[in-house]
């Protein structure tokens, strides 16, 4: 439909305040909402923008709003009144200096029915075709198709080979064969650096890259369509149809994390009967019910953005695709780290670590740290979620923006805790402190705090003090009243190192 048709609508009352000489006579490929101050990497050409405005701090920022709608290929924004009153002078002198169509939303009208009369009007033979695709497809997973039918009948539509895969390379829908290794990292890394959708990845064979659900979702955590050839040379009627397949695999997409985020509460339990030392009976009926195939051995995943908690729903979401690669997970979050069980299968460091690394395209200036356990049978979870925490913590001091390390790369007392039955650790902390644990809760003394700390500088009575704001006398009576209710000597390292590891299983 033309622009024209969009300010003449009588329904919509929108105002004219600027347009350049034929603009009106541009067409709407779509309308697009958005108020991220530089939307031009969402942008695909041809889109009329609404924004309510709430990206603008300073007159300044029109300049630089406009600018970006601009470089998306925008063809007119629509700027609503409801924040501001009325559509400010700034913006209006901002998009008269890039030749830009505005268009003043009343407060009355609702962004709804623009998109609306955006989608509904226009020429009737190209929206009804649309439509009756959209409806196909439709009933067709209604009726209990797959993805991967509806993606087979697309192909066949279309003529070029139509496959979904998500951000770290997990095939959804494979099509006829999968994408090689090489061809995934190649198409997710345009998908991700892309400043517009859909991309053309070049090579042989070269691929279309088009965008999976909403634009304003984290790229990191979202799907993809891959079809081959280049959208440059594909008639208009052909990029529709890709795209009214995109919305489809955007409906099972939120279908099946749904089912995800129905498993959650069941994940936490699992956390929860680890860290609590639980029966090993309900932990496995726990497992069974999260989906985690039967196999006997499992790895411990530990992952998250470095000094960046606000992200740590974004990270769950990409260690749940991750995990999918080898298997039914078990996934939940502890602060601002994600935690998960995975079967261990054969070549699963391999194929995890790939599929991590290839979210680095996208990161900008964050980073992601992940810490993979060795595999663990059952009764040995708890040291295994240990041995991958610190695996965390280590890659958290390598500078690269994904950092993996494996549990064959730790080496330390985490690593041989790890393998130790958790019943039997629990046991040994119990004999070894229980006595110092039933002290402090019965007189809050705080033994086990200078314990830990003394320990942990190197047995110095002067910095102990100096780190807990005591006198160096009560750090000594504090040491001497564990010693006694231990019968250990902490100047013995045998004993010294019995505490330690007490302490790292408690």
């Amino acid at each position: 439909m033309l622009l024209r048709e969009v300010v003449e609508a009588p329904r919509l009352r929108l105002r004219l305040l600027f347009a350049p000489d034929r603009a009106l006579d541009r067409q709407v490929r779509r309308g697009l909402t958005t108020d991220l101050l530089e939307p031009s990497r969402y942008l695909s050409g041809g889109e009329l923008v609404l924004t309510g405005l709430n990206w603008r701090r300073s007159p300044a920022d029109s300049e630089t709003f406009v600018a970006s709608l601009v470089e998306g290929g925008a063809i007119g924004l629509a700027a609503g009144d409801a924040l501001l009153g009325s559509v400010p002078a700034d913006l209006v002198e901002a998009c008269r200096r890039h030749r830009l169509p505005l268009l003043e939303v009343p407060v009355e009208i609702s962004f709804a029915d623009v998109l609306e009369h955006c989608a509904a009007s226009g020429p009737s033979t190209r929206i009804s075709a649309s439509l009756v695709r959209q409806r196909e497809m439709l009933s067709a997973i209604a009726s209990g198709r797959t993805l991967d039918e509806v993606a087979a009948r697309v192909s066949t539509e279309i003529g070029h080979r139509t496959r979904v895969v998500t951000a770290t390379g997990r095939p959804v829908v494979p099509g006829p064969e999968p994408l090689s290794a090489d061809d995934l990292d190649r198409v997710t890394r345009a998908y991700l650096t892309a400043t517009r959708l859909p991309v053309t990845v070049a090579g042989e064979p070269g691929f279309s890259v088009f965008p999976v659900g909403s634009v304003l979702d984290s790229r990191l955590a979202s799907w993809l369509v891959v079809v081959e050839g280049e959208v440059s040379q594909w008639p208009e009627d052909l990029v529709e149809t890709v795209n009214e397949f995109a919305a489809i695999a955007a409906l099972d997409r939120s279908r099946r994390m749904e089912g995800l985020r129905g498993l959650r509460r069941i994940a936490e339990d699992v956390l929860d009967l680890l860290e609590a030392g639980g029966s090993q009976r309900e932990l496995d009926v726990r497992l069974q019910q999260a989906g985690v195939d039967r196999s006997p051995a499992l790895v411990a995943v530990v992952a998250g953005f470095v000094d960046d908690e606000t992200q740590v729903e974004v990270a769950r979401s990409i260690v749940e695709d991750v995990a999918l690669h080898v298997g039914a997970p078990v996934v939940t979050t502890r602060r601002d780290r994600v935690v998960a069980l995975l079967p261990a299968v054969e070549g699963a460091d391999a194929l995890l670590q790939r599929a991590f690394q290839r979210i680095a395209a996208g990161l900008g200036r964050s980073r992601f740290v992940v810490g993979l356990s060795s595999p663990a049978d059952r009764a040995a979870l708890a040291g295994a979620v240990d041995e991958a925490r610190f695996g965390c913590r280590l890659a958290e001091a390598r500078r690269a923006p994904v950092a993996v390390v494996a549990g064959d790369e730790v080496t330390s007392h985490v690593l041989l805790l790890a393998s130790v039955p958790d019943e039997v650790r629990r046991t040994f902390a119990a004999r070894v402190l229980g006595a110092v644990v039933e002290h402090d809760a019965r007189t809050d003394a705080g033994l086990l705090e200078t314990l830990r700390a003394f320990l942990d500088c190197s047995g110095s009575w002067t910095r102990t003090a100096q780190a807990l704001h005591v006198h160096v006398n009560t750090v000594r009576y504090r040491i001497e009243r564990v010693e006694l209710l231990t019968g250990r000597d902490l100047t013995r390292l045998e004993d010294r190192v019995d505490v330690f590891l007490a302490l790292r299983s408690l």
